[in-house]
């Protein structure tokens, strides 16, 4: 005797089972062929849910951390919490270690949304000199850096992370041009640790040796925009500066953050090994920053929604920031190689030596 039984999952997949008696199939069987059948979709689109949890909540967490150590800033706190995260037990955890895809599409959604922070007449309003001084130290930087790694024998892809980031806007620029060079992970992890390493030590050393050499607060901002590699240091320098240098400072950081979209296109067919002609002219997310920045220059978002829009970008950019603080390990990096260390240490003495040199020569 033959009986025909079916059962459905969430997901509307329906398994149809024939057997040759009228005895149904037990209870175990049926989830077996659902899990096999429609119930991988489910358990997938579960997965990918569940890895946003844990970057979200370390951005959270930075956030509310960022207001007792405001030095600090949520992004470096929130790439710390996945450096303790990884190096921990908890670093094992599924939900917590399959956070690639995830903080990846994060940080870049940030990347786009930093265009809301940047209207073209802020740029303009540096005046000439501001803007000789970004593109001298931005071009400097990032050529000086790319030949210096190359005698030191480094790798392509890592010496054109060191490049990128210190010269334009450090993890997230890391992050935006990992897939286009075909950075391995190491290396990514490698150039993140620098950044965020030197990057901090300058937060200190730029306000207090420009008081020692007697620069104007308004040119300490300059300094401090032009030469320091995140933009969360950038914030935290303005503010050991003076109040009124905070906004002069930022906007001068972002000045070099608009320079991403042009170096982005140029190392998509001019670097060894990038993706070349399979990848696209310009990634989605720089084609969306550009669009942001367009958005904010005309005026149509009221402040409020711009608050808003603020305050998500750096949860995003935090969650990024998680994200990139996961894939440094330190049985990966320790020892940390003296080739990287000198590289970095060369590139952030160019992009401070020669904003700091522009700065007094032009303003």
């Amino acid at each position: 005797m033959t009986g025909v039984y079916w059962a459905a999952s969430t997901t509307g997949t329906v398994v149809v089972m024939q057997t040759m008696t009228a005895r149904p199939p037990s209870r175990r069987l049926l989830r077996k062929l659902l899990r096999e059948r429609g119930g991988r979709t489910l358990l997938r689109q579960r997965g990918s849910a569940a890895t946003l949890v844990a970057p979200l909540a370390a951005a959270a967490l930075a956030l509310a951390l960022s207001t007792v150590v405001p030095l600090l800033g949520p992004l470096l706190i929130a790439l710390v919490i996945g450096v303790v995260v990884v190096n921990s037990r908890l670093g094992s955890h599924p939900a917590i270690a399959d956070h690639g895809a995830a903080t990846r599409l994060l940080l870049r959604l940030g990347v786009a949304a930093l265009g809301l922070r940047l209207p073209f007449a802020d740029i303009v309003s540096i005046g000439p000199s501001g803007l000789v001084v970004i593109a001298a130290t931005v071009l400097a930087t990032f050529t000086g850096t790319q030949y210096v790694g190359r005698r030191l024998g480094l790798e392509c892809g890592l010496v054109t992370l060191v490049a990128t980031g210190f010269s334009i806007c450090g993890a997230a620029a890391i992050a935006a041009v990992e897939d286009t060079v075909r950075a391995r992970q190491q290396h990514v992890a490698l150039a993140v640790a620098m950044v965020t390493i030197y990057g901090s030590a300058m937060i200190v050393a730029v306000p207090w040796l420009a008081g020692v050499i007697g620069l104007s607060d308004e040119q300490a901002a300059i300094w401090a925009g032009a030469s320091i590699h995140e933009v969360a240091q950038v914030a935290a320098a303005g503010s050991l500066i003076g109040t009124s240098a905070v906004a002069l400072a930022m906007t001068v950081k972002l000045g070099r953050v608009a320079l991403l979209a042009p170096l982005s296109v140029v190392l998509a067919h001019t670097t060894p090994g990038a993706k070349g002609a399979t990848a696209p002219l310009v990634p989605w997310f720089i084609l969306a920053f550009v669009g942001a920045v367009a958005v904010r220059t005309s005026g149509l978002l009221p402040q409020e929604v711009l608050s808003v829009a603020d305050l998500l970008t750096t949860l995003l950019l935090a969650a990024g920031m998680y994200g990139l603080g996961m894939g440094i390990r330190a049985r990966d990096l320790w020892p940390l190689p003296v080739q990287v260390l000198t590289l970095a240490t060369i590139s952030t003495l160019i992009a401070a030596g020669t904003s700091l040199l522009l700065v007094v020569a032009l303003t």
